[in-house]
C-alpha cells in the first residue's frame, strides 16, 4: 500500500470533529487512480487496530478501529473499498450481521476491506456517517461514502450488493483488479527436490553431478520436458566452457575439419549467432556421411533443445536439415 502523506493525517480529525467530512481526501484519489496497480499487501490492519477483533478470529481483510486508527483504513478506500460497519455490542441485530460481513470479506481475497467501528467507544464516526440506526453499513471509495444500508440483510442479497460495488469500482481503484488477480492465480506447485539437488550441482558448476542427476530423472520420467531442456543446458555448459572463440575462424579456413565445425557451431551458439550456428551445421552435413553426418546431425539436434520448440530459427533449421539428409 501506498504510505499516507503526513500531511493528510489532520484530515480525519478535523471531520470528526464536524469541521469537514470525508471527502476532504477526496482530492488525493485522482492520484491514486494514476498510480499503477499493485497486489495487495500482506497486512492492510491500520496502526492500533486489532484485526478480526470481534464475532471472528484474526483476518487479514477485516479490521477494527477507532477514532485515532480511522485515517489509515480511510486512505485505504484510494486503492479499494473499505466497507464500514458500524455496530454495538448491545445490538442483536449487529451480532447477526458481522459473521456475514466476515465471511464475504474472506472470500473477496482483499479486493475489499471490512472496517468495524464499535459506536460505543467511537461515537464520533457514527456522527460523521450520521447513523441513525445500529447496525449500519457504508461503502467508502476515493475518501467518500458512497453507499449504504442499515440493518441486517440475507447474506446474498449483501454479497449482490458487493458485488455491485465491486463492479462500479474497478475501473477506478486499481487495487480491486491486483487482488482478484492476485486471487485466481494458481498456487504454486511445490519443488521437486531431484530438480532443486540437480540446479544446485549446475550453479555450482559440477556438471557431471548436474547431467548424472537429469538423466536420473529422465531414466524414471522420460516425458519431464523440464528435466530435458535442463540437460541440454548443462551438456552445452560444460561443452563450451573451455572453447576458444579462434574456433569459429579456423573452422571458416577448414571446411573438412568436422571438430572444429562442431566446436564453431557452440561458440556461434554462446555469441547469439543462432541461424548462423544452425546454417554451419546443416551445410556440414551436406559434405559428409555415414558416421560422421549422424555425429554432425544429432550435434544439431542437441542444439535445438536449447531453445523453445516453436522458435523460428529452429524450425527454419529443422527444415534445412531434412532436406540436406533426404
Amino acid at each position: 500500500m501506498t504510505r499516507p502523506d503526513p500531511r493528510k493525517t489532520a484530515a480525519l480529525s478535523a471531520a470528526l470533529s464536524g469541521a469537514v467530512d470525508l471527502g476532504a481526501i477526496k482530492a488525493r484519489a485522482d492520484a491514486a487512480r494514476q498510480r499503477a496497480a499493485a497486489p495487495p499487501p500482506s497486512a492492510p490492519t491500520a496502526p492500533g487496530a486489532a484485526p478480526g477483533a470481534g464475532s471472528g478470529a484474526p483476518s487479514q481483510w477485516v479490521v477494527d478501529v477507532t477514532e485515532a486508527t480511522f485515517q489509515p483504513v480511510v486512505e485505504r478506500s484510494l486503492e479499494i473499498p473499505v466497507v464500514v460497519e458500524l455496530t454495538a455490542s448491545w445490538s442483536p441485530e449487529a451480532g447477526q450481521l458481522s459473521p456475514v460481513l466476515e465471511r464475504l470479506a474472506e472470500a473477496g481475497g482483499g479486493a475489499w476491506l471490512l472496517a468495524r467501528v464499535d459506536l460505543d467507544a467511537s461515537p464520533r464516526i457514527g456522527q460523521l456517517f450520521g447513523v441513525q440506526s445500529v447496525p449500519t453499513v457504508v461503502a467508502v471509495a476515493g475518501g467518500q461514502p458512497i453507499d449504504a444500508f442499515a440493518g441486517p440483510l440475507p447474506e446474498d442479497e449483501i454479497a449482490q450488493w458487493i458485488d455491485r460495488l465491486l463492479d462500479a469500482l474497478r475501473d477506478r481503484l486499481p487495487g480491486i483488479a491486483a487482488a482478484e488477480a492476485n486471487r485466481g492465480a494458481p498456487a504454486p506447485e511445490p519443488e521437486d527436490p531431484r530438480l532443486t539437488a540437480a540446479e544446485t550441482a549446475f550453479e555450482e558448476g559440477d556438471f557431471a553431478a548436474a547431467e548424472a542427476a537429469y538423466e536420473a530423472i529422465l531414466s524414471a520420467e522420460p516425458g519431464n520436458a523440464e528435466a530435458k531442456a535442463a540437460l541440454a543446458q548443462v551438456r552445452f555448459t560444460a561443452r563450451v566452457e573451455s572453447l576458444d572463440p579462434a574456433v569459429v575462424a579456423t573452422a571458416d579456413a577448414n571446411p573438412d575439419d568436422l571438430e572444429a565445425q562442431l566446436a564453431a557451431a557452440d561458440v556461434q551458439i554462446v555469441n547469439q549467432e543462432v541461424e548462423q550456428a544452425f546454417q554451419r551445421l546443416v551445410d556440414t552435413v551436406r559434405r559428409v556421411f555415414g558416421d560422421d553426418r549422424d555425429k554432425v546431425r544429432n550435434h544439431l539436434i542437441a542444439l535445438f533443445e536449447l531453445f523453445p520448440a516453436d522458435d523460428p530459427a529452429v524450425a527454419k533449421a529443422r527444415r534445412n536439415l531434412a532436406s540436406a539428409l533426404y
